[in-house]
Order: structure tokens, then C-alpha cells, then sequence
């Protein structure tokens, strides 16, 4: 085979792999969201393959009760789709604790990608990742779509080496990071600083942060579904 043409197909595989995603074996994943050693809510993620392409839909919802009354509730919904290991699409709704509530909408279009949200109509580089972090990818970036409120934010990581957690009586080895991002002048507070725990398969196995009004550590720990 010529070698142009061997270096051409090396190039669209690359291209391909550049984003793809470690998908769990069961096509879905999900974590408890853990506060005071109390489980407060859920965050849902699935995988489907279809005509379009690759669906990612995430779906978080908490809700936290003081003496029988919810003194707290945030919700969260995304549909990405991934053509060809590249994100192209994305609809989302956010509704915060607050009277906060956004829509958000973004594609490729052209060189671009376009998207409004929480500051109306923003355009992107076109191979910008929405702020996922079950995609490891997206620590390999300098700035993110972040999907709760359609916006790009620039981040910062560092890594931590490996370490061994404990999820369900079972040791799992993993990457450790933490991951910081700019803030907004629309932000309630500062955007806190996360620490995620990657498996050796690249898959979130847990990530936590502190929240900054009461500074209470919120953790979300995998669910280990057991195969019979």
C-alpha cells in the first residue's frame, strides 16, 4: 500500500479515537450522590447506539430534606450525540435550588460550534467537549462546554498519581485527579475544585468536592452492578 495512503488512513483513525469514550459493559452507569453520609440523590448516565449515532444521556437529580422539608433540590438533563467519536449536539436542562432555570442547546455548524444558554448565543471551536466527566478526554483540554449552564469555562488539571479505592467491599486501582475551572459573574459562588478517580479501564469509579456554603464534602460514588 502507498504510503500516503497508509498515512491518510492512520489519520482518520486518530481522528475517530481522538474523542471516543470508555463505555461500561452495560451501556449504563450510575452514581449515589452521598452528603453527611447520607445518600441525597442520583447521577444516571447511559449509551446508545442508533442511526444518529452515539447518544450520551445524563440525568442528575438531588434533593436534600431537613426534618421532613426540602431545603434543597437541583436537577440536571443532557442528551449528547457523538457521530464518529465527535461531539456534534447537545439539548440540556438545568432547574437550580433557586428561581436559576436554563435551557441549553448546541451543534456543529460549519467550522463552528454553536450553543446558547445561560448567556444567549455563544459560538465555540468546533472540537470543544461538553463538560462530562465520565469522558477522561476532557482532562486532556484547556476549556469545556459546560452542559448545566451553556457556557465554556476554562479548567485546570493535576494529576495526582494512583491510588487504591474501596467501593462495595472491592479495591479498585485508579488515576486520581483534581479538576479546577474558571469562574462566571453569574456563578452563586466559586466553582469548587473536584477530585476524580479514574479505573484502569478510564472509567469514573467516584469524584467528590466541597460545597462552598456550608462546606460539607459531597461525594458520588459508582454503583457496582453485579453480573450474574
Amino acid at each position: 500500500m502507498h504510503i500516503k495512503i497508509i498515512v491518510f488512513i492512520l489519520t482518520i483513525l486518530l481522528s475517530l479515537n481522538a474523542h471516543s469514550l470508555s463505555i461500561p459493559k452495560n451501556n449504563e452507569v450510575e452514581y449515589d450522590i452521598i452528603r453527611k453520609n447520607k445518600i441525597i440523590g442520583s447521577h444516571k448516565i447511559s449509551f446508545t447506539n442508533n442511526d444518529e449515532g452515539l447518544i450520551v444521556e445524563t440525568n442528575i437529580n438531588i434533593q436534600v430534606k431537613v426534618l421532613l422539608i426540602t431545603a434543597y433540590k437541583f436537577s440536571h438533563s443532557s442528551r449528547e450525540l457523538w457521530v464518529d467519536g465527535n461531539f456534534v449536539k447537545i439539548n440540556a436542562h438545568t432547574d437550580f435550588e433557586d428561581e436559576r432555570e436554563y435551557f441549553i442547546n448546541g451543534e456543529d455548524k460549519e467550522d463552528s460550534f454553536i450553543a446558547s444558554g445561560m448567556d444567549g448565543k455563544i459560538e465555540m471551536q468546533k472540537n470543544i467537549l461538553p463538560s462530562n466527566f465520565w469522558n477522561i478526554k476532557i482532562l486532556d483540554e484547556k476549556e469545556l462546554f459546560d452542559t448545566q449552564k451553556g457556557i465554556v469555562r476554562k479548567i485546570k488539571v493535576e494529576k495526582l498519581g494512583e491510588e487504591e479505592i474501596e467501593i462495595d467491599g472491592k479495591n479498585y486501582k485508579c488515576k486520581k485527579f483534581t479538576f479546577n475551572a474558571s469562574g462566571h459573574p453569574k456563578d452563586k459562588g466559586p466553582f469548587p475544585e473536584y477530585t476524580l478517580w479514574y479505573s484502569e479501564k478510564n472509567e469514573l469509579m467516584k469524584f467528590k468536592f466541597t460545597n462552598w456554603k456550608d462546606k460539607k464534602v459531597v461525594t458520588l460514588v459508582r454503583k457496582i452492578k453485579v453480573e450474574n
